[in-house]
């Protein structure tokens, strides 16, 4: 199964916000892909419930050693014993490809470590944060350095970040 890593911030986000990753975890399941998240709350929560509705299987990737900052909506919790930053390089490596929701600075060095380690990863616009920003300070506005390692996709509805996604996993 393709497995599809979701990032973006933790802790309240806009109504909107929580809108657009619930349809990004709803979608996923239902093209049968298994969701990764960091597993906590924010985008994570929500993409975590709306896969979950949607019949899919939701893993969580979490920091610590327990399970006290788990979603509810996990089916698979991974501790780590990690720290979040550390968790989040877990997180990347079991994605086949990510998708970026909104986004803080955890999300931006999710998203640094992902190129660094040639994943595939598409921005979806719209959700606002640092996915809102990365096109306008990228090299050509696709890379995050001029070796130019691989190219980042910008999407700006959930559809075509799920198309991006599934036509950039190598199988």
């Amino acid at each position: 199964m393709i497995r599809i890593g979701v990032i973006g911030q933790s802790g309240e986000i806009p109504a909107e916000l929580q809108r657009l990753a619930y349809e990004i975890g709803r979608e996923i399941a239902l093209r049968g892909a298994i969701l990764l998240s960091g597993g906590t709350n924010g985008v994570m929560e929500c993409v975590s419930k709306g896969a979950k509705e949607a019949n899919g299987l939701v893993v969580g990737i979490l920091p610590g050693d327990t399970m006290d900052k788990a979603n509810k909506y996990i089916d698979i919790p991974i501790n780590t014993g990690l720290s979040f930053d550390y968790r989040s390089l877990i997180l990347v490596h079991s994605s086949d490809a990510l998708i970026m929701v909104g986004g803080g600075n955890g999300t931006l060095g999710e998203l640094s470590a992902a190129y660094l380690n040639l994943k595939p990863v598409i921005i979806l616009e719209p959700s606002g944060g640092w996915a809102n920003k990365v096109r306008t300070m990228a090299y050509d506005e696709a890379y995050l350095d001029e070796r130019k390692s691989t190219k980042l996709d910008y999407a700006q509805t959930v559809k075509e970040a799920l198309d991006i996604a599934f036509s950039r996993v190598k199988r």
